[in-house]
């Protein structure tokens, strides 16, 4: 089992979801319901994985959580995709975003990879 709040790549999702909810206020009230609440919930569900996983009883179980991890991380950043493609969101705005979710792609890729060789 890990102590997950002492992993970096939890502190970054974190950061990730604070820096979304803070987005998100910018978007239209008639994406309330609709991609406002997809996003919120995608990048909550990045953080929640690899949480889930640190405190799991295997290192096999805590890569499965980094995996779907990594895929909310993938589907967050389409979505950001979109809103910048529909003019809903600055594209800068989008693009520190999609930066935040690379980094946290490449830390996931790397912690994955030492699960994998201990």
């Amino acid at each position: 089992m890990h102590y997950y709040k002492e992993l970096l790549i939890w502190e970054k999702s974190m950061l990730l979801v604070e820096k979304v909810y803070q987005l998100m206020k910018l978007m239209p009230d008639e994406e309330k319901f609709g991609l406002v609440t997809q996003i919120k919930r995608c990048s909550v569900s990045i953080t929640s994985n690899i949480a889930e996983g640190a405190g799991r009883n295997s290192n096999k179980e805590f890569k499965h959580f980094l995996s779907i991890a990594n895929g909310s991380t993938t589907e967050l950043e389409t979505q950001l995709i979109l809103t910048s493609r529909l003019g809903l969101i600055d594209k800068n705005e989008v693009d520190i975003l999609l930066k935040i979710c690379n980094e946290i792609r490449k830390m996931n890729y790397s912690l994955q990879k030492r699960i994998e060789e201990s």
